[in-house]
C-alpha cells in the first residue's frame, strides 16, 4: 500500500504535550509519515505514540538548523513525506520562519499545521477566560530576552505590563527575578500569577500565587525551563463574577432577536 502522504514537509504544532490535544490532520500526518523530525527535549514521548514501526525517527535535540535543513531536504528529494515536529503551535517561538525559507530556496514542497499553545491548554486547566467583560479584555504573549533571542526595545517586559492585560509569558523560568520585578511595576502585587510546568505532560504541575511570590516559588520549585505564567485579574475571584453580553438574553445580534 502506498503512503498517501506526498513528499513534502509537514511542519507541526504538537501542542504543549498532550496527544489528545494533537488536531486530526496533525494526528494523521504523524501516523503516516516516513520520516519524524522532532525536539526529543520539548516534543514527550507520547506524541509518538502512533507512528510507524517503520518510521525514521530524527532527534534533533542536539542538532543544528545547518544539520536538520539539508536532511529534511534530502528526505523529501529521495521522495518521502517528512513530518517536522515542534512544541506548542508554530507560531510561537518555533524558529519556523527561516527553515519555510530555506526549503523554499531549495524548491521543496512543505505544509504548516497550526497547534494548541501551552497558554490555551493552560487556561483550560485553570478552567480560566482569560479575556473577562469589564475587567481585561488583551491577551499578550510575550517572552523574556535571552541568549538565543534578544527583545525589541518597544516590546520591554515593563512597557507590556502598564497594560495590565492577561500576560503570557514564555520562557522566563530562568530570570524569574528579573521578570517579577518589570512586572510589578504596572501589576498590584496580589495580582495571582499561574506557574504552569510542562502543561500536558504527565508530571505537570499548576500553582497559582500572587504576583509578589512568582520569583521565589520558581525557585522552590526548582523550575529553570518548559514552565510558562499567566499574569491577570481574570484569575482573581472577581474574575468569576463578570458575565459576558454575548449570551446575555438582554443582548441582540445578527443571528438573536433582543428579548425584550
Amino acid at each position: 500500500m502506498s503512503n498517501p502522504l506526498k513528499p513534502a514537509v509537514y511542519f507541526i504544532g504538537a501542542g504543549p504535550g498532550d496527544p489528545e490535544l494533537l488536531t486530526v490532520k496533525a494526528h494523521k500526518i504523524i501516523s503516516q509519515a516516513d520520516v519524524i523530525v522532532f525536539a526529543d527535549s520539548l516534543v514527550p514521548k507520547q506524541i509518538l505514540q502512533d507512528v510507524r514501526s517503520d518510521a525514521e525517527l530524527v532527534r534533533t535535540g542536539n542538532k543544528t538548523l545547518e544539520e536538520i535543513i539539508p536532511l529534511t531536504i534530502e528526505r523529501v528529494r529521495a521522495n518521502l513525506s517528512v513530518a517536522r515536529i515542534h512544541s506548542g503551535d508554530l507560531t510561537l517561538y518555533s524558529a519556523v520562519g527561516e527553515q519555510i525559507r530555506a526549503l523554499a530556496a531549495a524548491n521543496i514542497p512543505y505544509e504548516l499545521i497550526p497547534g494548541i499553545s501551552a497558554f490555551q491548554a493552560a487556561a483550560a486547566k485553570l478552567e480560566a477566560e482569560l479575556t473577562v467583560p469589564d475587567l481585561v479584555q488583551t491577551i499578550i504573549l510575550t517572552r523574556i530576552g535571552g541568549r538565543a533571542s534578544s527583545m525589541p526595545e518597544s516590546e520591554e517586559l515593563s512597557s507590556l505590563a502598564a497594560h495590565q492585560a492577561s500576560l503570557c509569558l514564555y520562557l522566563a523560568a530562568r530570570h524569574a527575578e528579573s521578570a517579577q520585578e518589570k512586572l510589578l511595576q504596572h501589576y498590584p502585587p496580589d495580582t495571582p500569577v499561574a506557574i504552569c510546568f510542562r502543561i500536558g505532560w504527565p508530571d505537570e504541575k499548576i500553582c497559582i500565587v500572587p504576583l509578589a511570590k512568582m520569583a521565589q516559588t520558581t525557585r522552590q520549585e526548582g523550575l529553570i525551563r518548559t514552565t510558562l505564567y499567566i499574569i491577570s485579574p481574570a484569575l482573581g475571584e472577581i474574575g468569576g463574577k463578570a458575565r459576558s453580553r454575548l449570551y446575555h438574553p438582554e443582548h441582540s445580534h445578527l443571528f438573536r432577536n433582543k428579548l425584550w
